[in-house]
């Protein structure tokens, strides 16, 4: 099995990957297990590789022409929220999700050995690791924050380059693949950091991808007319039926300006009778409705949600100043 991500040797992306070999071969391994520190697959996973691929669009074109058996994409971050562009690239495309992937997401601002906090000019990372780094970002002075393409791509630059008083946001195996060191660790805004990844494969490999694990999660995309209660017929066809919808999103349809389609994910796998039937009852009114994917769901990182909502946090001083639809820091 080679598994294809978007970035760099280092980039969450691959853990992620080696994460989901974990899952898939012992079902029971747990929601916070940290995938090997070692870039070599083979002492755990003999017929395992990765395949590092420059971005979201080479991912799914690898896996559709036979590259790579899969792929390992972030689709949310608890901090810097929804991917939007693998949201799109999923309509666009006619690969399946199989799985997911929870990942803890830890920051560490890396330099060349030798280099000391006072002597950075320059920050470089991918977008949503910069968001989700805000508030460390904001107590600097004097400092250039440059966006890139991958945070451990940022780590490798720094080393090809040379860059002295450059540092990056990347994790700390990629400052140890680089060669750098960790001035600072654990500067995201929130210790519960995660990303979730889906895992997407063509559809005549679904099977053995996903493994012996039954579904019990699907993801739907449709699209609604513009009539009052449309959205409300739509979520009810899931209530009706004791269907628990864990997300709701919205995305524009091109071409069609303030249109959109709506994505959903729901916890029952779509061979169960009820998702079934409600999956009927959707299409009756939905003008579009394709199933992204049925497969099985990982125990949350966090916990179990609480019954109550507790209170909304003070969004004055602390929210993450960069778009969340901006590209994982994968």
């Amino acid at each position: 099995m080679r598994i294809a991500y978007q970035g760099e040797a280092g980039a969450y992306s691959e853990a992620a990957a080696m994460k989901f070999l974990a899952q898939r071969s012992s079902p029971a391994a747990p929601s916070d297990y940290a995938a090997p520190a070692t870039p070599a697959l083979a002492e755990s996973h003999a017929d395992a590789t990765v395949m590092a691929c420059p971005a979201f669009e080479d991912v799914f074109q690898a896996v559709e022409s036979g590259r790579a058996t899969c792929g390992a994409l972030p689709i949310e971050n608890s901090i810097g929220g929804t991917i939007h562009r693998n949201y799109d690239l999923l309509v666009q495309h006619e690969l399946k999700i199989v799985g997911e992937v929870e990942l803890p997401v830890i920051h560490c601002l890396a330099a060349l050995p030798g280099t000391r906090m006072e002597q950075i000019t320059q920050i470089f990372s991918h977008p949503q690791a910069l968001a989700q780094c805000d508030r460390f970002l904001r107590s600097l002075t004097g400092v250039e924050i440059v966006a890139t393409y991958d945070t451990a791509g940022s780590a490798k630059l720094i080393r090809d380059r040379g860059l002295t008083t450059t540092a990056a946001i990347a994790s700390e195996r990629a400052a140890k693949i680089f060669d750098l060191d960790a001035l600072r660790t654990g500067i995201q805004d929130y210790p519960d950091n995660i990303t979730r990844f889906l895992i997407v494969t063509r559809p005549a490999a679904a099977a053995e991808v996903m493994g012996t694990r039954e579904p019990n999660k699907t993801t739907v995309v449709f699209t609604l007319s513009n009539t009052p209660g449309s959205l409300f017929k739509a979520l009810s066809v899931f209530a009706l039926r004791d269907i628990d919808v864990t997300k709701v999103e919205s995305r524009p349809i091109p071409g069609r300006p303030w249109e959109y389609m709506f994505y959903l994910d729901v916890n029952v796998g779509s061979q169960e009778f009820r998702a079934a039937r409600a999956l009927m009852h959707l299409a009756e009114f939905a003008p579009t409705l394709k199933t992204l994917g049925s497969y099985p769901s990982v125990p949350s990182s966090i916990g179990p949600r609480p019954a109550v909502a507790p209170p909304l946090p003070s969004l004055s001083g602390g929210a993450p100043g960069a778009d969340a639809g901006k590209a994982a820091a994968q």
